[in-house]
C-alpha cells in the first residue's frame, strides 16, 4: 500500500495530517493507498502559493513563445511517464488499461499541446470608429483558478482544466476527486519538472465537502471550474456565487441517441454501443437513451441485445477487456438500484441487469439494455452513469425530438440518418450543448463543450477557455493631441 502526497505546493510534495482517505482498487476491492486529507491550513498554503506565483509574474509575464515551450514540455513529460501513470490509474479507476494508455493519457498530453498552439494564435479587437481614437481590447489572466475534477475520467478532464487555466497566465489549485486521486496526482507531480515556475500548478487531495468547499470559498480564488454531479454542482455554484466568483459547471447528462429508419444500420449500432459502454459506461456524455424508429426497431433491438451479450467484461489489465468494474461500491449499488423489479410493467431488462458472472470480488456490473415504454420512467429521467441503456421506440421525427427534449438535462445529443435534411433538422431541434451526427463521441478542442439546463453553465474549449480564464481590458489612445476643455482656467 502506498501513501501518495496530500498536496503539491510550490512544486514540492507535501504530506498532511488530515484524516486518511482509503483508495480502493475496484477490480479486487483491496485498499491500495491512503492519502491524508488536506486540512484547511494546507488548502490555504496551496492557494497562497498560487497567489504568490501570480503576483510574482514569472509565469503571467512570460512571453507567449516561452510559455508555449513549457506547455509542450509538460506534454512531453506526460508522454515519458505514460506507462507509469496508466498503471496507477488502472488500479485506481478500473478503466481498461488500454483505454487509459492509448486514450486518456494521449488526450492529456494533447491538451497541453493544443493550448500551446492556441495561445500562439490569439487575436485582439481594435476599434477605429471614433475618428480621434484607437481603442483596443486586451485579454489578461484572471488570477488564481480553483479546479475540481471528476472521478470518471480524471486524467483527460483534470489535465484539461489545468492547462485551460494556466495557458493564459493564471495560476491554479486542483482538487482531484477523492475516489480517483492517484493518477492525476502523479501527472501533476510529473509536469512540475517541465519548466513551470513553483506555485503555478498546485494540488490538494481531500473530500469535496471539506477540502473542496474550503477551496471554493477561499478569498484568493478568483474563479471555479467543476465537473461532476448536478447536485454537487449546485452547491459549488451557490458557494461561488456568494463571493461573486465566476464558475464553469459541466454536470450530468441523460442524452438521447436517435436512430432514424434510414440510418446506416451497422454504423448506428456500433455508435450506440460505443456511446453507452465506453469508459465502463461512466460518462456524462453517454447516449443513455436510445430512441429507435419503429421501422427498424425489431432488427436493431435484436442486434443491440446480441452485441451487448458479447461485450467482454473483465480484468481491466486484460487487453481483451472492453468493460471493467465500476468505480466504487457506492456507485455499484447506485447502478444496481436501477434494475427494474418484477412488478415494473413499464420497463423490461433485455440483457444484463445483474452482477457480471464469474467475479467473486470487484464492482463488476453486466452491460445492460432495458426497453422502456414511457420517457417519464426513471430509467429515462435519472442519470445512472453506468453501462446501462434505456431503449424506446418512436414513430415520427417530431415524436423523437419531443422525447429527446423531455429531460432536465441537455449535455449532448446524437442523430443517425443518411438524409442530410433529417440531420440538419435534428441538430436544430435537439436541445443540447453538443450534437453528434452520424458519429459517436468526438471532441474538437477548438469548439465549446458544455450543457444547457441541469447539464451545466458555461463551456470548456479553446475560445471558451480564453473568455473564462481572462479578463477584458479596454484601452483607448488618442490618435493626435487633444484639445481639452480647460475647467477652472
Amino acid at each position: 500500500m502506498t501513501t501518495p502526497p496530500t498536496a503539491i505546493i510550490d512544486s514540492e510534495a507535501v504530506t498532511g495530517a488530515g484524516r486518511p482517505i482509503p483508495v480502493v482498487d475496484p477490480a479486487n476491492e483491496e485498499v491500495i493507498a491512503e492519502i491524508n486529507e488536506a486540512e484547511d491550513e494546507l488548502v490555504d498554503r496551496a492557494v497562497l502559493s498560487a497567489r504568490a506565483a501570480f503576483e510574482r509574474g514569472d509565469w503571467r509575464c512570460m512571453s507567449v513563445e516561452d510559455r508555449q515551450k513549457v506547455l509542450r514540455a509538460c506534454a512531453d513529460a506526460i508522454d515519458a511517464a505514460a506507462d507509469e501513470i496508466a498503471d496507477i490509474e488502472c488500479s485506481n479507476t478500473g478503466i481498461p488499461y488500454s483505454a487509459i494508455r492509448n486514450g486518456q493519457i494521449v488526450r492529456s498530453a494533447n491538451n497541453f499541446r493544443f493550448f500551446a498552439d492556441y495561445i500562439g494564435q490569439m487575436v485582439s479587437e481594435l476599434y477605429e470608429q471614433e475618428s480621434d481614437y484607437l481603442t483596443f481590447v486586451r485579454r489578461e489572466p484572471k488570477g488564481v483558478a480553483g479546479l475540481i475534477s471528476p472521478w470518471n475520467s480524471p486524467l483527460a478532464l483534470g489535465s484539461m482544466k489545468v492547462v485551460s487555466a494556466i495557458a493564459f497566465g493564471n495560476s491554479c489549485v486542483l482538487k482531484p476527486a477523492e475516489h480517483a486521486p492517484l493518477g492525476l496526482t502523479r501527472l501533476i507531480e510529473v509536469i512540475q519538472g517541465a519548466g513551470l515556475p513553483p506555485g503555478v500548478v498546485n494540488l490538494v487531495n481531500g473530500y469535496g465537502a471539506s477540502t473542496g468547499d474550503r477551496l471554493v470559498r477561499h478569498p484568493d480564488i478568483d474563479c471555479i471550474s467543476f465537473t461532476g454531479g448536478t447536485r454537487t454542482g449546485r452547491a459549488i455554484m451557490a458557494a461561488a456565487g456568494e463571493h461573486l466568483k465566476p464558475s464553469i459547471m459541466e454536470l450530468g447528462g441523460k442524452s438521447a441517441n436517435i436512430v432514424f429508419d434510414d440510418a446506416d444500420f451497422e454504423q448506428a449500432l456500433d455508435g450506440a454501443l460505443i456511446g453507452i459502454f465506453s469508459n465502463n459506461g461512466q460518462q456524462c456524455l453517454a447516449g443513455s437513451r436510445i430512441l429507435v424508429q419503429r421501422g427498424i426497431a425489431k432488427d436493431f433491438i435484436e442486434a443491440m441485445v446480441e452485441r451487448t451479450r458479447k461485450v467482454r467484461v473483465g480484468d481491466p489489465r486484460d487487453p481483451a477487456t472492453e468493460i471493467g468494474p465500476l468505480a466504487n461500491r457506492n456507485h455499484y449499488n447506485h447502478v444496481m438500484s436501477f434494475v427494474p423489479e418484477g412488478l415494473d410493467n413499464d420497463a423490461r431488462v433485455l440483457v444484463g441487469g445483474e452482477r457480471a458472472p464469474g467475479f467473486d470480488k470487484g464492482f463488476y456490473f453486466s452491460p445492460t439494455v432495458a426497453e422502456v415504454d414511457s420517457n417519464s420512467h426513471r430509467l429515462c429521467q435519472e442519470e445512472i452513469f453506468g453501462p446501462f441503456a434505456s431503449l424506446m421506440v418512436f414513430d415520427t421525427d417530431e415524436e423523437a425530438y419531443r422525447i429527446a427534449n423531455e429531460s432536465r438535462f441537455g449535455l449532448v445529443g446524437y442523430a443517425w440518418s443518411r438524409s442530410i435534411e433529417r440531420i440538419m433538422a435534428a441538430q436544430e431541434r435537439i436541445s443540447a450543448g453538443t450534437i453528434w451526427c452520424n458519429t459517436p463521441m468526438m471532441r474538437d478542442l477548438h469548439a465549446p463543450f458544455g450543457g444547457v439546463r441541469e447539464s451545466g453553465v458555461g463551456a470548456e474549449g479553446g475560445r471558451s477557455a480564453e473568455m473564462f480564464y481572462t479578463l477584458q481590458k479596454t484601452v483607448s489612445i488618442p490618435r493626435r493631441p487633444l484639445k481639452l476643455r480647460k475647467l477652472g482656467a
